[in-house]
């Protein structure tokens, strides 16, 4: 005889920040299902450890959805400063990096520990090490099909909430489960695409002999530009400019990258060429670059010499070298490296408030899965928390009605 279906008001899939958060929200009879052995991995990972879990200057323009406006409502119902307050009461210390990045000064299993309490506070049920096999809707519930530690277990729900997230970092089980529940439940998916990741170049880029230097950088990809640190890699270039202009650069586009942004290289040059004319380019270029990335730069604009021989027009060359310097990637080091996925669930069917289908009343996205990207520096948490919790409201309120 089958075994008797386990019911629950809401099965949420995905134990990731968005479902969590979604879970602490979402009122009693709450389900979290996740593949994992631990919950909120990416949590874990993040930040080095130290989980850069929002942004003080968190605001729609930071993200990137094929309808601009679709963040606006959840973001401004649940901001940056609700969860600070959040991680305030849950007595864990933090500090700004840089650009309005707060991280965990401990570890990011703080956020994690804390928001396991949220959810045991709202009486949440959290089953790991267990994988969705099937869901259909046959009316009145969803029924869902679970392999829960080898045992294969059938749940019932008023409600679903795909919190799967995206592609990015399959090594700790990222998928496309969250795609095809939503084309399984009739929605479009925008284009999906690693981003937040390094860029690749073939071998006559030679980047391969600066690896492991950085600089300073204004990098701009399809009009878009960035101030943050470069990175040489063996393969290319890394580093936070780099990653948030892989967001919006394409295959076939090219890329300008501006060293040192702040430096008014030829007023510069022109100064040292008057106090220090004897020294040679790449000395001088070592004030603002590393040396061997100094070396490379007067050695591609063939500068050898002194400084005092060097016209006016040549350090106008060099300039544009150092300023306006432009690149063709070959591609990306992709999801395995990418921090989050570009594109996913179209949202033209989806509530902005509530994050619910307009296809099947019950199932809701919220998260990584849904076609709203943030940039670099806790932008992408705070969506996890801003749509979660957005769900969770609606879920609960319904319950309460």
């Amino acid at each position: 005889m089958a075994q008797p279906a386990d019911s629950f008001e809401t099965v949420i899939l995905g134990a990731g920040a968005a479902g969590m958060m979604c879970a602490a929200h979402a009122g009693p009879g709450v389900l979290v299902l996740d593949h994992s052995a631990n919950p909120g991995e990416k949590i874990r990972i993040s930040g080095g450890g130290r989980c850069n879990f929002t942004n003080m200057y968190a605001g729609p323009e930071n993200f990137i959805s094929a309808n601009p406006h679709f963040a606006k409502s959840a973001l401004s119902r649940y901001t940056q400063w609700d969860f600070i307050d959040l991680v305030a009461r849950h007595g864990i210390p933090y500090h700004e990096k840089t650009l309005g990045q707060l991280f965990c000064d401990t570890s990011a299993k703080d956020i994690i520990a804390m928001l396991l309490a949220e959810m045991d506070r709202a009486g949440a049920v959290l089953w790991l090490r267990s994988t969705l096999d099937e869901i259909a809707h046959d009316g009145s519930r969803f029924r869902l099909s679970v392999t829960r530690e080898g045992r294969s277990v059938r749940v019932t729900a008023r409600q679903v909430v795909v919190a799967c997230g995206g592609k990015s970092i399959p090594k700790i089980g990222a998928s496309d489960q969250g795609y095809r529940i939503a084309r399984q439940f009739g929605h479009a998916l925008t284009e999906t695409r690693p981003a937040l990741v390094p860029l690749t170049f073939g071998a006559e880029a030679a980047f391969a002999e600066l690896s492991g230097l950085a600089s300073p950088a204004r990098v701009t990809a399809n009009g878009t530009s960035f101030d943050e640190a470069l990175l040489f890699t063996h393969r290319g270039l890394s580093g936070p400019a780099i990653l948030q202009a892989s967001s919006y650069w394409r295959e076939g586009d090219g890329i300008t990258v501006r060293l040192c942004p702040e430096t008014d290289f030829f007023t510069a040059l022109r100064d040292r060429r008057a106090r220090a004319g004897r020294r040679d380019l790449a000395t001088v270029l070592t004030e603002w670059l590393p040396k061997r990335l100094a070396q490379t730069i007067a050695a591609q604009v063939g500068a050898t010499g002194n400084l005092a021989d060097l016209s006016d027009t040549r350090l106008r060359e060099i300039t544009a070298a150092l300023t306006d310097w432009h690149l063709k990637p070959t591609g990306t080091e992709g999801y395995r490296k990418a921090e989050v996925t570009l594109g996913g669930v179209e949202t033209a069917a989806l509530s902005s408030r509530s994050m619910e289908s307009a296809h099947q009343p019950g199932l809701y996205f919220i998260g990584e899965v849904v076609d709203v990207t943030g940039w670099l520096g806790g932008y992408n948490f705070q969506w996890a928390w801003s749509s979660g919790w957005a769900a969770g409201q609606e879920i609960a309120a319904r319950a309460g009605g």
